[in-house]
């Protein structure tokens, strides 16, 4: 699984939002920006997607498209295959985590954190006792 530092600011803002929307939550769970969210839920709405589709898509630079990517791959949200072309060559095709085990991916994320957090709450003090 991936890891991720879930920023404590974050949380404080999801808290205060009524009602989160996914890429409130996937940007606080997994530290992404709002940019690498999107590229998720496109990723969701269009799977096989080419970084060229994708950077068409979301009106934003291949490298960037190609940067958000990788950061998805990494945190367990996207996938990459590829794919041979008639022409010769081939392109890369990505699609997203389906949202089921995303959803689950994000459950045992913030799991993880909320033990770390709650072991060094415990380790407060203890040097003194």
């Amino acid at each position: 699984m991936a890891q991720t530092d879930p920023s404590p600011d974050r949380f404080r803002e999801l808290m205060l939002d009524g009602e989160p929307e996914l890429q409130d939550v996937l940007t606080c769970v997994f530290g992404i920006q709002r940019h690498e969210a999107r590229t998720y839920q496109r990723l969701l709405d269009s799977p096989g997607s080419t970084v060229e589709e994708l950077a068409a898509e979301l009106d934003r630079d291949r490298s960037n498209v190609n940067r958000s990517l990788s950061t998805l791959r990494k945190k367990g949200l996207a996938e990459r295959q590829r794919r041979l072309l008639d022409s010769g060559g081939h392109v890369y095709q990505y699609s997203a985590t389906p949202l089921t085990e995303a959803r689950e991916l994000m459950h045992e994320t913030l799991d993880e954190w909320t033990a770390y957090v709650h072991d060094r709450i415990d380790e407060f003090g203890s040097e003194n006792e």
